[in-house]
């Protein structure tokens, strides 16, 4: 057993002016009707933003102002104290020998808060620290390896087949292997690294458990207005997890990627649009309130008062009263890529998963690539959506297949090949496009 303190302070200088108190913003029936996408260079008071210097001083703060004020809530800062891992276990002959396993346990904030349970899968056939690519699963780390020594979630799992009374069996074990496609990364020289978004967050609509109690006002009983929901908690624990991965000698902190599918995706978009650790961001299929825009078209997709009825503990308070009047919001998910800008974001879908919306999907990147324009970044390649099974890789990359709502190593070999186009080129260590 090993542990390791973990600095917060490069986060944390990310994260201080998201949790500076904000100016007065419009109550939000205050806001004016927007029928298209809002331009990301436009700033709340109608001005525009016309060079690099004014999207980083200006108008990128006031965006994620406004993305934590009117639709996932304010993160707290990083905990000051930073990160204690320890090193539960460790197999150096995982996968036939090709790979490293460990389980890390991540522990920051009081002794009685959560923790992160980490898993983190290096490939042993490398010439330096290896990229990585950190994302959220849904059930447990035991699901994505049949290995029978990972260790099972203490907490509340969903109800399903392989949990029994909202925990989870050893039923569970491996039944995500070919969502996830491990070996298959291990194979093409990249690490994963993965824990279950329960641990810092349960799935439900519970104001009393996760780590949010441990960042309220003192005698606080229900949720504030503003007050972070549960896609705001998981992204703030990806950037936890980011704290340790930084500092492990096996992995190259300059080339970290987010994953995510489905809401995991919609997190892992939100993750690097408010933590620049994180190189390159790949939300799979995460459609409204992730990578679809709010104000959709698309009759087949899911919408803003349906997200907020079915799952309303994933959002602050304030975001159903855009329900019936989504033209009022002062953005739309294309800003929250652009806060991504100048690093590459890859969106990937199945064109039998129109709730996700995949032509908005594109409709998304196309109106946030004027802020890589004008950082110089490039941006998208494709003028309309690309073929299905053709992959449009520019800096704003866009992806769709003839599938339904899954992963699969199809979808993980594209990833995977837009991260050698973007983050292998770069010289070791040497990643720039992430600061």
């Amino acid at each position: 057993m090993r542990t390791t303190g973990c600095s917060p302070f490069a986060s944390l200088l990310l994260f201080a002016a998201c949790s500076a108190a904000p100016p007065p913003l419009p109550d939000v029936d205050a806001l004016p009707i927007r029928n298209e996408l809002p331009d990301p260079l436009v700033m709340l008071d109608g001005r525009r933003v016309a060079t690099a210097e004014q999207w980083r001083r200006d108008r990128k703060p006031e965006l994620r102002r406004l993305f934590q004020h009117y639709m996932y809530g304010y993160f707290p800062p990083p905990p000051p104290e930073g990160v204690t891992a320890t090193m539960d276990r460790v197999d150096p002959a995982a996968l036939g020998g090709k790979a490293t396993l460990k389980e890390i346990t991540v522990a920051f904030g009081p002794p009685e808060a959560p923790k992160i349970h980490l898993l983190l899968v290096v490939p042993n056939k490398r010439s330096g620290p290896a990229p990585v690519v950190l994302g959220l699963n849904f059930r447990g780390n035991h699901t994505v390896l049949p290995d029978p020594r990972i260790a099972l979630p203490g907490g509340w799992v969903p109800k399903g087949a392989n949990s029994q009374d909202n925990r989870a069996t050893e039923a569970g074990r491996g039944t995500s292997t070919a969502a996830w496609a491990i070996e298959n990364s291990i194979d093409r020289g990249y690490a994963i690294a993965t824990f279950y978004h329960g641990d810092i967050d349960p799935d439900r609509d519970d104001f009393s458990d996760g780590i949010p109690p441990f960042y309220r006002a003192p005698g606080q009983t229900a949720p504030g207005p503003h007050d972070w929901g549960a896609l705001a908690a998981w992204a703030w624990g990806l950037s936890r997890a980011a704290d340790y991965l930084v500092v492990d000698p096996d992995l190259d902190p300059k080339r970290i990627a987010v994953y995510g599918h489905s809401r995991n995706g919609k997190t892992a978009l939100l993750a690097a649009a408010f933590d620049e650790r994180f190189a390159i961001a790949f939300p799979h299929q995460a459609g409204c309130g992730g990578t679809a825009p709010s104000r959709t078209r698309n009759p087949k997709a899911e919408t803003v008062k349906r997200i907020n009825t079915v799952f309303p503990h994933w959002f602050n308070d304030t975001f159903p009263r855009f329900n019936d009047q989504v033209e009022r919001l002062p953005f739309d998910q294309n800003g929250l890529v652009a806060l991504c800008a100048p690093r590459p974001v890859l969106f990937t879908n199945g064109v039998q998963d129109q709730w996700a919306d995949p032509p908005g999907q594109f409709d998304v990147l196309k109106a946030a690539d004027p802020v890589y324009r004008l950082l110089g970044a490039g941006g998208l390649d494709a003028a309309e959506m690309p073929p299905l099974g053709q992959a449009s890789m520019g800096t704003l990359g866009y992806y769709i297949t003839d599938g339904p709502h899954t992963c699969n190593v199809g979808y993980w070999n594209v990833i995977l090949d837009f991260a050698d186009r973007h983050l292998k080129k770069q010289p070791q260590g040497g990643m720039q496009q992430g600061r």
